[in-house]
């Protein structure tokens, strides 16, 4: 799978989505069932703004749980608009993790707490650090982890490396992989069998947490604002798409 299945596809509305069987058949589960106290959770993240994207819901109730939570950034998120005179490589690098920060505090995570590790990888390359990340991921692994990531088929080739690397270092381990759909909800069919739809599972999440990812997603300014024209790179009906009473996982 290739970013060219984003790029051409104009994307799902929520209203589409919503008449998904598929979906609709996925389990319900709560955030302590996949998180239970105790557990620490590695949250694999692409590029700023993943970690929200793929569980700010899932993470806005682990205030006082920081201790539990391992967040890798393996990209500083510099490729997200190539030949862009206003953002530049040299300034994304800077701003996207800042954005990240500002986001996690809307989540009221005290980040004095929280294990935020920076793997600085080049973005859009991340296929060719997978042996690097699958090592990496093998010796930080501990017995009863929860290990999240983006989906191996979400159609950015950073997010599907992430996802394999994962995937790989989760059965070394023997730890449980969760797997994010992010770009998935842009390209694919409602009911599109491409996607894994028998290990789906909807994190219930309450208004409570939805509010705080909607707040945690609007810190992301170099993603949400228009570009010399260009649209945003994130789309506002993916973002309604990801802003539902729901995370969506693979498990």
């Amino acid at each position: 799978m290739s970013e060219n299945l984003i790029k051409a596809s104009e994307g799902r509305p929520w209203a589409a989505w919503q008449q998904s069987a598929h979906l609709a058949r996925a389990s319900w589960i709560t955030p302590d069932q996949l998180l239970p106290a105790g557990r620490r959770l590695v949250l694999l993240a692409p590029h700023p703004d993943d970690e929200i994207l793929m569980a700010g819901g899932l993470l806005a109730g682990l205030h006082g749980r920081e201790q539990d939570v391992l967040l890798i950034s393996a990209t500083d998120g510099e490729g997200s608009h190539p030949e862009s005179a206003t953002w530049t490589e040299h300034r994304l690098r800077r701003q996207r993790p800042l954005e990240s920060r500002h986001a996690l505090q809307q989540l009221d995570l005290d980040l004095n707490r929280l294990d935020w590790r920076r793997l600085h990888l080049k973005d859009g390359a991340l296929p060719r650090d997978e042996a690097f990340l699958v090592n990496h991921l093998n010796q930080l692994l501990k017995p009863d982890d929860v290990l999240m990531t983006t989906w191996r088929g979400d159609g950015h080739c950073d997010h599907e490396a992430l996802g394999r690397a994962a995937a790989q270092a989760a059965l070394a381990r023997q730890v449980q992989l969760v797997e994010v759909p992010v770009w998935a909800w842009h390209w694919a069919q409602p009911d599109d069998p491409r996607l894994p739809w028998s290990r789906a599972h909807r994190i219930e999440l309450d208004e409570t947490r939805v509010a705080r990812k909607r707040r945690a997603l609007a810190a992301y300014h170099s993603q949400l604002e228009p570009d010399q024209g260009r649209a945003p790179v994130l789309p506002a009906h993916l973002l309604d798409c990801l802003l539902q009473p729901f995370e969506l996982v693979f498990l």
